[in-house]
């Protein structure tokens, strides 16, 4: 396999990877405000994400795959919400560990990586394009 499809194989992988980060930021974000609906329950809990690499057998590449999504086990922040349903019997309310400011952060970095493995896509097709014209050409 040639290096600028192994390059197009690479940026792919990262698109994908990105793709799922930015879908799990989106629900963290969604759920930053859901709590227990019965009293004492837990509310929603942070979503994670890691990655993992992976090497392509026909290229060579090292490719980004989503290694694993898990639940991020810092503690639920409680308030004082007398009245809410899912307030426990002193009152007091689990709310989500779901921190939007690092959310927008994570969210903002995805789409930066989402937007550099497109900008390389888009040059690879572009050298694709003008070696095809310079064949043609000759």
């Amino acid at each position: 396999m040639d290096s600028l499809a192994a390059s197009l194989q690479i940026s792919a992988s990262g698109l994908r990877a990105q793709a799922e980060r930015m879908r799990v930021v989106s629900e963290n974000l969604a759920n930053s405000q859901s709590t227990g609906s019965t009293p004492g329950a837990d509310p929603y809990q942070r979503k994670t994400i890691s990655f993992e690499s992976e090497l392509a057998k026909v290229s060579n590449a090292e490719l980004v795959r989503v290694g694993r999504l898990g639940r991020d086990q810092t503690p639920f922040p409680i308030e004082h919400r007398p009245g809410h349903p899912a307030a426990d019997a002193a009152g007091y309310v689990k709310l989500p560990n779901v921190r939007p400011i690092v959310e927008l952060a994570d969210l903002r970095e995805a789409n930066r990586s989402y937007e550099a493995n497109l900008q390389v896509i888009r040059q690879i097709r572009q050298i694709q394009s003008m070696t095809i014209d310079l064949l043609r050409s000759s």
